[in-house]
């Protein structure tokens, strides 16, 4: 067979005409980063080069689809920053764009198919199917599906519709190798004892993804596909029914693929919808900023340049090209995928930041009640949280002690903190605070002077007064969080301490 896409670059890109790519989800369950990074790279591919991208609703399994994740998929493409040019409250020439609603176009098409000879019912039964390959494989052959009805007569048609069974359609897969130029993997050949032929449409009378995904595709235009590495072995039979769409007039050209590499989890093992760093709400219950979780998924299977890992989504579009995608797996490291974010939150203007932080400065995240909390005090200590915070969710934890009446108890911070002699310390450190100015520079001179008369270099002797008035050991800079605290509540935390040790 001629090699289908014989260059790697499409033929529409070389002439000048814009690309048209499509995302196509299925609203069940909370989105993926892998999907996340599939609509990333459509998204990136299509800003790069003036594209239409076309956001796809594939809701055609009843059982496993909601309203719900229906509007999650929305509500996720915009808080990621995803336009799209044709969709769902976009709308558009191709209208609708939910599958739910297209029944009667999959209908026409799959009658058109059976009626060119592209098609044809079969009748096997699930226990007949099952015997076969089971021989098949025993005998070391394909345990595909064998074309048993492939060229069933009138009389054995008849004969199996007077039995009472129903069929399903299945599209006749060609008898020759079929290849194609990949734009991720380069030339692919797929022989046909590997591509049997396939169901299309269920027995209920139900469209399969097989037939619905190329028929939307084909009637949208659709100029280049971007996947995921999952769907590689369908590839071959969309292209051939691709074919037999263009001999029928509904396609105009059978589009580019490019297969995205596998995202991979713990243990080497595909990041499946299971694993807990796999759910897209996880990353924005932490408070990941979208362009930080952006800049690290680009990252899964591309890079800006090899020296470089920080840049902004702008950057990213004007440097994308899917010839640069590496086929090799690209592991999922949380760790990373966090530092990046940190980078990221550190780029924010003070402002930027302090209003991002608003969620978690509140119910349900916020230790304190409303009225315990100071906008000034919290304007006050942002800058200094900016850069200790990795995800937005951070910023509870590093200023609770600025809100609530007492600092948080953490016994492992006290026992590490409070050693033979913290209390004598603590009193002179006391009574060199009451006397000091009330900035962070004379605060510390403070304390430095009380440890040096206890024979203490000054991390030693800041570290009781830290537990004292914030509860931990690890926080944000100790003197200005006191200058903001003020003097009344600081010198009543060391006073409060002093009568634990003493107890």
């Amino acid at each position: 067979m001629a090699n289908t896409n014989s260059s790697k670059l499409s033929t529409s890109l070389e002439q000048g005409v814009p690309p048209r790519v499509r995302f196509c989800p299925s609203p069940t369950g909370n989105p993926h980063v892998g999907l996340v990074r599939t609509a990333l790279f459509n998204w990136a591919f299509a800003r790069h080069h003036g594209g239409t991208l076309v956001f796809r609703i594939e809701d055609t399994d009843a059982a496993r689809d909601s309203e719900e994740s229906y509007d999650q998929l929305l509500d996720s493409m915009r808080w990621l920053g995803f336009d799209w040019d044709e969709g769902p409250e976009v709308g558009g020439p191709h209208a609708p764009y939910r599958q739910s609603q297209r029944m009667d176009i999959y209908k026409d098409v799959a009658e058109k198919l059976l009626a060119g000879g592209y098609a044809y019912h079969c009748y096997c039964t699930t226990e007949e199917l099952d015997t076969r390959r089971e021989a098949a494989r025993a005998a070391g052959k394909p345990s595909g599906y064998d074309g048993h009805c492939r060229d069933l007569t009138a009389e054995q048609t008849a004969a199996y519709e007077a039995e009472g069974r129903t069929s399903i359609v299945r599209f006749r897969m060609p008898d020759e190798a079929l290849t194609f130029t990949d734009l991720v993997r380069g030339e692919l050949t797929f022989q046909p004892e590997n591509v049997p032929d396939y169901g299309i449409v269920r027995a209920n009378g139900a469209p399969l993804y097989t037939l619905v995904n190329p028929v939307d595709d084909a009637l949208m235009e659709i100029t280049h596909v971007l996947r995921g590495e999952d769907l590689l072995s369908s590839t071959p039979r969309q292209i051939a029914l691709y074919k037999a769409l263009i001999e029928l007039g509904i396609a105009k050209e059978t589009p580019v693929f490019g297969h995205l590499p596998y995202v991979m989890g713990e243990g080497n093992k595909k990041l499946s919808k299971r694993d807990p760093q796999a759910s897209l709400n996880l990353y924005r219950e932490r408070g990941f900023l979208p362009q930080g979780l952006l800049n690290y998924l680009s990252l899964l299977g591309w890079s800006i340049a090899e020296d470089r890992d920080i840049f902004s989504i702008e950057e990213m579009v004007a440097a994308f090209d899917i010839e640069d995608v590496n086929a090799n797996p690209a592991r999922f490291d949380l760790k990373k995928c966090e530092h990046i974010n940190a980078e990221h939150i550190r780029m924010l203007d003070v402002k930027t930041f302090t209003e991002s932080c608003g969620p978690w400065l509140k119910a349900p995240f916020a230790p304190w009640t409303p009225e315990s909390f100071d906008a000034e005090q919290f304007a006050a200590i942002a800058p200094y949280a900016q850069t200790r915070v990795t995800v937005l969710s951070d910023i509870t934890a590093n200023v609770d002690f600025l809100f609530l009446d007492e600092p948080v108890e953490d016994e492992a911070s006290w026992v590490k903190a409070m050693k033979e002699g913290s209390d004598a310390l603590l009193v002179t450190a006391r009574a060199k605070l009451v006397d000091a100015e009330w900035n962070a520079e004379a605060l510390k001179n403070a304390v430095l002077a009380a440890g040096e008369e206890h024979g203490l270099k000054l991390g030693k002797a800041q570290a009781p007064v830290r537990v004292a008035v914030t509860g931990r050991t690890i926080g944000l800079p100790l003197f200005e969080s006191l200058e903001i605290l003020g003097r009344e509540k600081t010198l009543a935390r060391i006073d409060a301490a002093l009568a634990r040790l003493a107890a």
